[in-house]
């Protein structure tokens, strides 16, 4: 599925949607809360699922190719993460499903 129909079957509340939505293909979910992990770990094309929520994850995230990052757990997105998300194009979602649930909905959808 793309990121755009997971958008669309999820709900996840979109913080920054990134111009290639339509053409990214979400491979599978990660769910990982240590960056250090998740830097060598998340794959190509993974919806990462993740409560940390600050400019070091859009950089893991840029780093490793995610097709998008979603904040889960109700975790507050500061505005400068929000402002950077968007200037390095990246599509940065939200929910208030903790990490497992958030990351059954994507599995489920694949």
């Amino acid at each position: 599925m793309t990121v755009k129909e997971l958008i669309e079957k999820t709900g996840f509340r979109v913080i920054h949607e990134a111009g290639n939505t339509a053409e990214t293909t979400v491979e599978k979910a990660y769910c990982c809360d240590l960056l250090s992990v998740a830097m060598s770990r998340v794959p190509e094309g993974a919806a990462w699922v993740t409560v940390m929520s600050n400019l070091n994850t859009l950089a893991v995230a840029s780093l490793t190719e995610a097709a998008c990052v979603i904040i889960a757990e109700g975790t507050a997105i500061d505005a400068n993460v929000a402002a950077k998300a968007k200037e390095q194009d990246i599509t940065l979602l939200s929910t208030e499903l903790p990490e497992f649930d958030a990351a059954l909905l994507i599995y489920n959808g694949i």
